[in-house]
């Protein structure tokens, strides 16, 4: 057992500000911008591969970059799909209310498969005004998000939110007199850290079209269903927070069309073998 350390989700405040008071600047907000640094980075890094169409940097050119283009529609897509899929789903009256609230981030509250919706939107502009094919920046992107899913799940960690059920593990926490299953951690590492390594890794080689795509899906929606059998399900739902059997919840039901769309995915990918738009044809 493990005892919870008690985090501050606030990491520091700047101010007073007068009669606004304080500036404060959670770990949750600082956990997005890590995620967003990361991508951007990692996006500029696989684009000076050699024959990468994507441009990381022209001196010669004023114009924004690829890259930068890319993470900026992408970071829009994430804030705004992510909170609207949570205030959908949880938050609505609080977004009623306050609709600026949809870009407290900081204070946490954010849907993955509303930031996927909003991303996959937000990518589909870029490459619709780029004049790219929407799968090749999909595929471009798809190992991009895995650290900020990293970040996201240990700001939700310090937040002292989302845990696990009770259980007699050795590396459960004790918090508020219960030892629960670190459920952020899991998912930290399995749709963080171990599905970044999958894709980077899958994705440094020339692969079909819509393949990186689908093996995204296909992992993440794989690792999320596993995880929810420890996760404490939506209250609201049904018995329990079940929606059926004992055991089937939000999540897992969420995560059954992206599997499905995965594995779908990645058969027509290595059926068509049609090549990548992401190099330069050899």
């Amino acid at each position: 057992m493990i005892e919870y350390p008690a985090l501050d989700p606030v990491a520091f405040s700047i101010g007073p500000f007068g009669p606004l008071g304080p500036i404060r600047v959670h770990w949750y907000g600082i956990a997005y911008l890590l995620g967003f640094v990361a991508a951007w980075w990692l996006a500029r890094r696989r684009a000076r591969l050699p024959g990468s169409t994507w441009r990381p940097a022209d001196p010669e050119d004023k114009r924004l970059l690829d890259v930068d283009d890319l993470i900026f529609f992408a970071a829009l897509g994430v804030i705004l799909g992510g909170r609207i899929g949570w205030a959908l789903v949880y938050g609505l009256d609080a977004l009623v209310a306050n609709p600026l609230a949809i870009f407290k981030i900081w204070e946490g509250g954010m849907s993955f498969h509303g930031g996927l919706a909003g991303v996959m939107i937000a990518i589909a502009v870029f490459a619709k005004i780029r004049g790219r094919s929407v799968a090749d920046v999909f595929d471009f992107t798809a190992p991009l998000p895995c650290l900020g899913l990293f970040f996201g799940r240990i700001g939700n960690f310090i937040n002292n939110e989302l845990w696990g059920k009770t259980t007699d593990v050795p590396w459960g926490f004790l918090v508020n007199g219960e030892v629960r299953h670190a459920s952020q951690l899991y998912e930290a590492t399995l749709e963080g850290l171990v599905l970044f390594a999958v894709l980077w890794t899958f994705t440094a080689k020339p692969r079909p079209r819509l393949a990186a795509t689908g093996l995204f899906l296909l992992l993440y929606g794989m690792f999320r269903f596993a995880i929810e059998f420890v996760r404490v399900p939506d209250s609201y739902m049904g018995e329990g927070g079940y929606i059926a059997f004992g055991w089937l919840t939000t999540g897992q039901i969420l995560c059954v069309p992206m599997i499905v769309a995965g594995a779908a995915m990645l058969g027509w990918a290595y059926k068509r073998r049609v090549p990548t738009g992401n190099l330069v044809a050899a």
